[in-house]
């Protein structure tokens, strides 16, 4: 079996929290026989992460170039599909970028850890896009929930981690000390706090003043200014002979055996404070500033000391307090040991991230695109079940139009439904482009098109999908990452569905079949206009589908052909129920006015599931091509289907009692919503005689 390819990218591999936590994370992925790949620009840290196992490439990820990011989507794709990558884990945003195109059109599944407290601007959402994201704390875990929208079911906590092996922890031993060390380290950054640091520090060196100051670390290329900022501040408070600028050091663990304190001094939303964690695995006590996800790694006075950020002076008192009482910094140190080993160990966080990548790996969203007519709708749900027999544990939904949305009301087979309105066509444009920022929130791994329209080709590209699927109809299908370029149109639209699911190994079963849900409720409603009507104890009973939609009165079969057919009906002791929606009631009522029978009128009372609960209880239906011709397919109620202007071999259901009346006329199928020579003659040729002796037959075989 395939070993699993984890690639982590980000930025650089020089010093630093994220940094250490790659490699870290990359050779524990080796020693459990993961294959581990990380694409960075290089730094210092690369021979240790290659020496250990993990094959590092080197591109330029940092660079915020768009140009320089193109190049480099393009050759991230190249290594993804060469070391057949399953998942690409972005560390950074600039990564993230990058990361999210190149998976595309290829299997790697997206995933990031937002490493930083962003703010909400275009640059920074990429951090929130992969399906599930990875946040150091909880408090990173709100910020993206509440300003980048992600849903709190996609957030996993995972809170940074220490190797303990890397530190030799001992008690402080402050009393007799000839000096004490007090370090900070991070990034020469204002975000850091160094400049209330050091004014800090210049308050206890009046207190104690055999004090040595580390400050570890660097800025960063090109901030070097800020660095001689820090140099100048020294010397004008007067502490610069006690202040030792040490730059970006390899020898962390060796450094912090030799400190006394640690301080963090960040005056923005730390998103975790990593160094805490390797103070405290050294058995160096901290004292931090109150920010982001510090404060679930501190537990103010039992782990560590907390203080306001800006605030010198608390700053101050709280270093001066450990340094001065070897009794509070011992139990500090000891208490911070025991929720270290509990809580923040390199295991911890390496076995939580694989399990998260396994979660990934397992999970699968997909969406089936049907933005059409209800009898459309109606038509999918053969393709629902199988798609769902195929992959049981994944996420399903279908985006349909609002017409349509209750036909899949109560469909076992989805996970939601999302209503999608691109109409009117003038602005049919700009709400798809909206409509694909919502459904890029559900990070769908595959899209099924059955739309197949420019729009909905452009929908499931604009979704940014892992692959999407669809016909290359001249429609934008190129926009497609599996456009199917040979199929056949001329064939059942269920048969024509699974041409496409064939692609995604999707099978036809050998009894294909439609299937609608109407509730207890409909089924009730239904009953109640039957006894209404007194037809609720009839056993006998016809539904006829007076017509189509407004624009097919091509379809519909000539009004006095339904009058006489019920007065036929009538005379073999047949109910008939008259089924239509409210653009049909003046139709209706040149029926009733035609015929002796009078059928019962249940024209405009019905909604969908309704009327799939009223066909239900009828002995046989009849109907030209139109939705509720599906409708009664589904519901298996024998049938009697008339077509002219369209060809049944396309347009007809798959039903088991299903009787199709159509003439193989010249003109026919002419698909015009008009008679074109103004005969109707495809429809007049079938008698309502005709269609009396197939009620009787279907009635006969029921039986």
């Amino acid at each position: 079996m395939k070993s699993i390819t984890i690639l982590q990218i980000l930025p650089e591999l020089n010093v630093g929290g994220v940094e250490t936590g790659t490699v870290d994370l990359a050779n524990y992925l080796v020693n459990r026989g993961y294959r581990s790949i990380v694409v960075s620009n290089g730094g210092e840290l690369v021979p240790a992460l290659e020496s250990s196992g993990t094959k590092h490439y080197a591109l330029p990820v940092h660079q915020k170039s768009l140009r320089t990011m193109i190049r480099s989507v393009a050759a991230l794709r190249k290594i993804i599909q060469g070391e057949q990558v399953d998942i690409v884990h972005a560390r950074s945003r600039v990564p993230a970028w990058i990361a999210y195109f190149a998976c595309h059109k290829t299997q790697a599944t997206f995933l990031t850890t937002c490493h930083g407290y962003y703010e909400n601007r275009i640059f920074s959402q990429i951090m929130g896009w992969s399906k599930l994201v990875i946040v150091p704390s909880e408090v990173i875990g709100r910020h993206m929930i509440e300003r980048f929208g992600v849903s709190p079911r996609s957030i996993r906590c995972i809170p940074r981690s220490v190797d303990l092996k890397r530190f030799c922890h001992q008690r402080p031993s402050l009393a007799g000390k000839p000096s004490y060390r007090v370090a900070i380290i991070g990034r020469l950054t204002p975000l850091k706090g160094h400049t209330f640091f050091l004014q800090a520090m210049a308050k206890v060196i009046r207190t104690l003043p055999n004090i040595r100051i580390w400050i570890i670390g660097d800025a960063p290329a090109g901030k070097q200014s800020y660095k001689a900022e820090l140099q100048l501040l020294s010397r004008r408070l007067g502490v610069h002979g006690h202040v030792e600028f040490l730059g970006n050091r390899s020898d962390v663990p060796e450094l912090l055996s030799q400190v006394d304190v640690l301080v963090l001094a960040t005056v923005t939303q730390e998103a975790f404070g990593r160094v805490i964690l390797e103070a405290q695995a050294a058995g160096v006590p901290v004292v931090a500033t109150r920010v982001g996800g510090v404060v679930d790694v501190i537990d103010d006075g039992v782990t560590g000391l907390l203080v306001a950020p800006k605030d010198i002076d608390e700053m101050a008192k709280a270093v001066t307090r450990i340094l001065s009482d070897k009794k509070l910094a011992g139990h500090l140190v000891d208490a911070s040991r025991t929720k270290l080993e509990a809580e923040f160990t390199l295991e911890q966080m390496a076995s939580k991230t694989v399990a998260v990548y396994e979660e990934l790996l397992r999970s699968l969203n997909i969406l089936v695109i049907k933005i059409g007519s209800l009898g459309d709708v109606v038509l999918v749900t053969a393709s629902l079940k199988a798609i769902r027999e195929k992959y049981p544990y994944a996420k399903i939904y279908c985006l349909v139009g609002k017409e349509s949305r209750k036909v899949l009301q109560n469909c076992p087979y989805l996970d939601g439904i999302i209503v999608g309105d691109l109409k009117p066509r003038w602005r049919g444009w700009i709400r798809t482009l909206i409509l694909s920022y919502k459904l890029r929130k559900y990070r769908f791994d595959k899209i099924i098109d059955f739309q197949n329209n420019r729009r909905s080709h452009l929908l499931a590209f604009l979704s940014f999908p892992r692959e999407s699927y669809g016909y290359d109809n001249g429609k934008l299908g190129n926009l497609l990452t599996h456009p199917l370029k040979e199929y056949h149109n001329d064939i059942p639209a269920v048969e024509h569905q699974f041409q496409l699911l064939r692609m995604i190994g999707v099978l036809a079963p050998t009894q294909v079949s439609l299937q609608l849900w109407p509730s207890a409720k409909d089924r009730e409603y239904v009953q109640e206009l039957l006894e209404t009507e007194w037809v609720g104890n009839a056993q006998r009973i016809v539904g006829i589908n007076i017509a189509a939609s407004i624009k097919w009165q091509s379809k519909n079969w000539p009004v006095e052909y339904i009058a006489r057919l019920c007065d036929l009906l009538a005379s073999q002791n047949i109910r008939t129920l008259i089924t239509g929606m409210e653009k049909d009631k003046l139709l209706v009522g040149q029926l009733l006015a035609a015929t002796k029978s009078k059928p019962v009128n249940f024209v405009g009372r019905t909604d969908i599931l309704q009327l799939a609960a009223l066909i239900e209880r009828c002995s046989v239906y009849i109907t030209p091509d139109s939705a509720p011709l599906h409708v009664a397919a589904a519901m298996r109620t024998p049938l009697i289907a008339f077509f002219g202007p369209t060809d049944s071999r396309r347009h007809r259901p798959p039903a088991r009692d299903m009787i199709v009346l159509e003439r193989k006329l010249a003109c026919a199928p002419c698909y015009s919503p008009q008679c074109l020579i103004l005969t109707h003659a495809c429809l007049r040729e079938i008698t309502p005689e005709e269609v009396v002796r197939k009620v009787i037959e279907l009635i006969q075989t029921k039986r």
